[in-house]
């Protein structure tokens, strides 16, 4: 029966939605399904992973591109659990799912896993290079979140100014710890992929690469796989990603803020504005924390530039500029007007 299935699955694979009703016609007949099944996500998840595809990536894959329902069901093969046990079937009794409909959607699953392409690796960072410790990212992330949530400007302002101000002092002082042993600064740069998800991925990457660029990172956008991979150093990939997020919950609420009714163009127009203006405010910041100092930080600096700039093109020997234009003045202006609102030093 595993044969079988196995053979179904392969023409799954390649066809169309017949093909994989047919495979989970055959897996749903097989008295021993779960362990068929685990087998075969087993199998494919390692070939996933031999092509550059890490665990979390396809748990976003799944959601971006099928169901909730698949999104659950990537997360139930992943190990996450249903609370009754492992297994596609206890996914099927969680899900009350009859035994046919199970097996389709784990095949339409383990379709979309086959299909997608390779991608670069993920460098990681080498041993002792310093991360934010535990404890400041948790101090940052309540920050972030205080600032997020409250309904009085001068607060949030205050908060943000906090947690920016701890992720920028790390990073100097990772920095210059890092150029103390052995007088090298820049080894240690590592890449982490973000999701940039719909609607409107576009501005959103030029957001993240905005964040990046000032956080000393280099940001690669793959439109077609829904994410951007950021290169730096581990302090600024942390700085990165939860400046990041809290600026899209900023723009998001600033573009809800008042009409609800608004045009695709002007959404897109607002966000990519947003985009510009915080590019210009957070050079604007990195440069003023720099300027503080010490002497020796600019070296150190320069160091670790290079080699994020090399693990950039290790990763990526080919890139392409992509460009957006705005469609709509009112949008820009807002756009730009909620950018100088924004909370950021």
């Amino acid at each position: 029966m595993e044969d079988r299935f196995g053979e179904a699955l392969a023409r799954a694979a390649r066809g169309g939605d017949d093909d994989v009703d047919a495979a989970a016609s055959v897996l749903a007949a097989d008295a021993d399904w779960d362990a068929a099944a685990a087998r075969a996500a087993e199998r494919t998840v390692a070939d996933c992973e031999r092509r550059g595809w890490e665990p979390q990536d396809l748990l976003r894959m799944a959601g971006r591109e099928l169901t909730p329902l698949h999104r659950r069901l990537a997360g139930a093969l992943a190990g996450e659990g249903t609370g009754d046990g492992t297994g596609l079937g206890a996914f099927a009794r969680a899900e009350r799912l009859d035994r046919f409909s199970a097996a389709a959607a784990y095949v339409e699953l383990l379709r979309l896993y086959v299909r997608l392409p390779a991608i670069p690796a993920l460098v990681a960072a080498p041993p002792g290079e310093s991360a934010a410790p535990p404890k400041m990212l948790a101090r940052i992330r309540a920050l972030l979140a205080k600032a997020e949530s409250t309904g009085y400007p001068d607060e949030a302002e205050a908060l943000s100014a906090k947690a920016q101000h701890l992720m920028a002092r790390h990073s100097i002082d990772a920095a210059l710890l890092a150029a103390s042993h052995d007088g090298v600064s820049g080894a240690g740069a590592g890449a982490r992929r973000i999701g940039v998800e719909r609607p409107y991925e576009g501005a959103k990457a030029l957001l993240l690469d905005a964040v990046a660029a000032a956080n000393r990172c280099q940001s690669v956008w793959s439109s077609e796989l829904g994410f951007s991979t950021v290169v730096g150093h581990a302090p600024d990939l942390d700085a990165v990603e939860l400046l990041y997020t809290s600026l899209l919950v900023q723009a998001d609420r600033a573009l809800h803020r008042g009409r609800t009714s608004r045009s695709r163009d002007f959404r897109e127009s607002f966000l990519i504005a947003y985009a510009s203006r915080i590019r210009t405010r957070l050079g604007e910041a990195t440069a003023e924390e720099e300027s503080a100092a010490p002497p020796d930080l600019l070296p150190a600096l320069a160091s670790r530039a290079l080699a994020v700039e090399d693990t950039t093109r290790r990763l990526f020997p080919t890139t392409t500029t992509s460009r957006l234009r705005a469609r709509d003045a009112s949008g820009w202006e807002h756009g730009e007007s909620a950018a100088d609102s924004a909370h950021l030093h």
